[in-house]
C-alpha cells in the first residue's frame, strides 16, 4: 500500500499565501490546513456507524473552521484581541481538543485501523503543496502542530501594542504579557509532546517523507522559539521592576541567547527555501542577534562594576559588542520584514524599546570614560565570553489525552472485524 503522496507545488490551488501579513510580534509560519476525508468509505466496514459519524463531524468542523481562519490569521488590524487572544482562534483550538481523543482510538494498542484512512493536509513551509498519508499518527502530529500554531497566533495578538485610553504611546498591559508567557509555554508543550510522544510512533520511512513543516528540526525550533519569546517577556517585566537586579536581567538575556541559538541550529540543514520557510529562518536569525545585543549589554554593565582595569576594559568590549549587535539586528529585522510575505514591526515595546535607547547611550558614555582613564591597550578588541546559564523556562507538560470512551462502546461486529484485520 502506498504510504504517502506529496503534491508538487505547481499543481492545484489549495495553498493560498498572503503577500502581506501585517504587524508581527510572534512569527507563525502559516497554518497547515486539513482537507476533507471520507471516514465512512475507509472505516464503514470496521466501526459502528455512530463512531464513524462522530469522527466525520469532528473533523469536518475543523476543516471548515481552519479554511475560514487561515486567510485571516495575520490580518491583525482587523481582528479584535480578547484577553485570551481572539475567540475564533480559541474555537478552533477547542475543536482540535475535542477531536484528538476520538482520533486516538485509531492508533489504540497498535490498531491496524491507523493505516486505513488517507489524511491530507496542505503544507506551508514545504515545497510540496500538500502531503497525504495513510497514517493516523501523521494526523495526530498535524493536529498538535496546528494547535501550537494557533497558540502562537494568540500570543501574537496579545503582544501587538494597543493605543492606550489616554491616547499616549501604544502599550501592552502586564496582564497581556503574563498571559502571553502562559500561551508560549502551552505552544511549546504541544510541540514537545509531538517530538517526544508522536514522532517515535512513526516508522522511519514515514518520518523521512514528512513535509518540512513537521520535520523534527522545525518542531524543536518552534518549541525553542516559543520559550525564547517567553524569556524575552520575562526580561521586559524585569526591566520594568525596581526589584530585579542586573544579575537577574543578565541571566534572562543569556538564557534567551541560548534558546534562539538552539532554534537556529535546529533549522540549519533543513530545506526551508520557499516564502514561509525562508521567512521563518530570517525571524530566528533576527531574534538571535537581538538577544545577543541584550546579553552583552547586561554583561557589560556587570563587568563595569568591577574595580580593575581589566574588568573595565572587558566591560567596554562587551558594550561595544552590544551596540554592534543592535545595529546588526536592525538589518536582520529589515531582511525579515521585506521577505515575502512582507511584514512590519509593531511600535517598539518591552525589552527592545528600552535597549534600543540605552545601548547606544551607555556604550558611548562608558567607552569615553574608560578611554579617558586607561590606555587603549587595556580595551579588549574582542567581546568577552558570555556566562553560561542553565535554561530555566520549560514547556508545559503535555501528554496525549486518554482515548475517548466511545471506543469502549464499539459493537461485537467491530471487534470481530479487527480480529480479521490482524489475521
Amino acid at each position: 500500500m502506498g504510504c504517502f503522496v506529496s503534491t508538487p507545488k505547481d499543481t492545484g490551488g489549495n495553498r493560498k499565501r498572503p503577500s502581506n501579513i501585517g504587524e508581527v510580534s510572534v512569527f507563525v509560519p502559516g497554518l497547515r490546513i486539513p482537507k476533507t476525508v471520507d471516514f465512512s468509505q475507509a472505516l464503514g466496514d470496521h466501526l459502528s456507524k455512530s463512531l464513524v459519524e462522530r469522527l466525520s463531524a469532528l473533523r469536518t468542523r475543523i476543516v471548515v473552521m481552519a479554511a475560514q481562519e487561515a486567510p485571516t490569521i495575520t490580518r491583525t488590524r482587523r481582528r479584535t484581541a480578547t484577553q485570551h487572544g481572539g475567540s475564533t482562534l480559541g474555537d478552533l483550538l477547542q475543536a482540535l481538543e475535542d477531536y484528538l481523543p476520538v482520533l486516538l482510538g485509531l492508533v489504540k494498542d497498535g490498531s491496524p485501523l491507523q493505516h486505513k484512512v488517507q489524511f491530507v493536509w496542505v503544507n506551508q513551509e514545504d515545497e510540496a503543496e500538500e502531503t497525504a498519508m495513510y497514517s493516523a499518527w501523521y494526523e495526530v502530529l498535524s493536529v498538535l502542530h496546528l494547535m501550537a500554531m494557533l497558540s502562537l497566533s494568540q500570543a501574537n495578538l496579545l503582544l501587538l501594542p494597543r493605543t492606550s485610553a489616554d491616547g499616549y504611546q501604544p502599550k501592552i498591559s502586564e496582564e497581556s504579557r503574563r498571559s502571553a508567557i502562559d500561551i508560549f509555554l502551552k505552544a511549546a508543550g504541544y510541540l514537545d509532546c509531538a517530538v517526544r510522544h508522536v514522532l517515535p510512533q512513526l516508522p522511519s520511512e514515514v518520518r523521512r517523507n514528512l513535509p518540512v513543516d513537521l520535520a523534527e528540526g522545525v518542531l524543536r525550533a518552534l518549541c525553542l522559539q516559543a520559550l525564547g519569546q517567553g524569556v524575552d517577556i520575562q526580561l521586559g517585566l524585569a526591566i520594568d521592576s525596581t526589584k530585579a537586579t542586573l544579575a537577574v536581567k543578565r541571566r534572562l538575556a543569556c538564557e534567551m541567547v541560548k534558546y534562539w541559538q538552539q532554534a537556529q541550529d535546529n533549522l540549519m540543514n533543513l530545506p526551508l527555501a520557499n516564502g514561509w520557510g525562508a521567512k521563518h529562518r530570517l525571524f530566528v536569525k533576527w531574534k538571535y542577534i537581538e538577544a545577543k545585543a541584550a546579553a552583552y549589554y547586561y554583561h557589560g554593565l556587570i563587568l563595569d562594576e568591577g574595580n580593575t582595569e581589566k574588568s573595565h576594559g572587558m566591560a567596554v568590549a562587551a558594550l561595544q559588542a552590544a551596540d554592534e549587535y543592535l545595529k546588526e539586528s536592525k538589518k536582520a529585522c529589515e531582511a525579515f520584514n521585506t521577505s515575502v510575505p512582507i511584514s512590519r514591526n509593531p511600535p517598539l515595546w518591552g525589552t527592545m524599546k528600552y535597549l534600543s535607547e540605552k545601548i547606544p547611550k551607555d556604550t558611548s558614555s562608558k567607552v569615553r570614560i574608560n578611554r579617558d582613564l586607561y590606555s587603549s591597550e587595556k580595551i579588549m578588541e574582542t567581546a568577552p565570553t558570555l556566562p553560561d546559564f542553565a535554561l530555566a523556562l520549560k514547556p508545559d507538560e503535555c501528554q496525549l489525552p486518554t482515548v475517548d470512551a466511545s471506543w469502549n462502546e464499539e459493537t461485537n461486529k467491530a471487534q470481530l472485524n479487527l480480529e480479521k484485520l490482524k489475521g
